[in-house]
């Protein structure tokens, strides 16, 4: 027999997969019984987490066995992979599987940002059908969009937003498309009438957007962050919306997550913040999940 650890729930599909398997034995961290006694009392062969769940030093040191640490999702954050690497553990995740549905959350925020439809339905539900008297917004169409980060999502951003009239300018560590205008990074800032980040999570990237970054900005712009929320000062942040440099913030990940009940773009009329649900679609999660567990199942058969 086998023993898998789940940190965290997966998609039900991806369960009965594990399920199905008469040589698994799923234990979960989320259960009734406690993590320790369970690792004190099984040997642990892999270890599956989604965002929260870390696999780190101290859970490898707890499974000896330990064959494969894995996530259902893309970044890493969570999997310590320097640790695992120098243990031989398999490190697992799905690149690319959210390409599609964070591209269209980053819409979903841009078209709400730009056209100020969160605002437009709440006057609407209060039955101030008036407001539209005082509507402020415009459309995407001819506007430039800058992209900080031409991966996965980044690309199919970048398409869409063809397809949308924007005119796409993008930064990277190098370029990497020809079908968009590669600058450098505060040349894109300088020209971006609306700004979306899609980076990983570096030493280099976090605090990169910051009060001297956000002064280049045009101040009618706005600035979409469905990547990570430590890339973004939130200090720096809440003060260009209050001083007006920045026209609109939107993002679906923030520093500390869940946040303080006081933090400040949560209330600021300019800022749109969703609960990382971008890949939280039905489609995409149970996608993420069952390839994670085809390929945690393929290790462990030998495959």
């Amino acid at each position: 027999m086998r023993n898998v650890l789940l940190l965290e729930t997966i998609a039900t599909e991806a369960l009965r997969l594990l399920e199905a398997d008469d040589s698994i034995r799923i234990f979960t961290a989320y259960g009734k019984k406690p993590l320790n006694e369970i690792l004190a009392e099984n040997q642990i062969d892999a270890v599956i987490t989604r965002g929260k769940g870390l696999i780190n030093k101290q859970l490898m040191d707890s499974c000896p066995n330990l064959k494969v640490a894995a996530r259902c999702g893309v970044g890493l954050d969570n999997v310590d992979v320097q640790e695992a690497t120098a243990r031989k553990i398999k490190v697992l995740n799905t690149p690319g599987a959210n390409a599609a549905t964070i591209a269209e959350h980053t819409f979903a925020l841009m078209l709400s940002l730009q056209r100020n439809l969160f605002r437009s339905i709440s006057e609407v539900k209060t039955g101030n059908w008036n407001w539209r008297n005082q509507f402020e917004g415009d459309e995407i169409n001819g506007k430039t969009l800058g992209i900080l980060g031409l991966g996965n999502i980044g690309t199919r951003v970048a398409k869409m937003a063809d397809a949308f009239g924007m005119k796409v300018v993008y930064w990277d560590k190098s370029a990497k498309n020809d079908d968009f205008q590669y600058l450098a990074f505060e040349e894109v800032l300088a020209v971006a009438d609306i700004l979306t980040i899609h980076l990983p999570l570096f030493e280099e990237t976090k605090g990169l957007i910051n009060a001297r970054t956000l002064a280049l900005m045009k101040p009618s712009a706005i600035i979409i962050n469905t990547a990570r929320g430590v890339i973004i000062d939130e200090i720096a942040m809440h003060q260009a919306l209050e001083n007006k440099t920045i026209a609109g913030f939107g993002a679906d990940v923030l520093t500390i997550e869940p946040p303080e009940a006081n933090h400040p773009l949560l209330s600021h009329p300019k800022a749109l913040i969703t609960a990382h649900v971008g890949s939280l679609t039905a489609t995409t999660y149970t996608a993420m999940c069952v390839l994670t567990i085809e390929k945690v199942l393929a290790i462990l058969n030998g495959r």
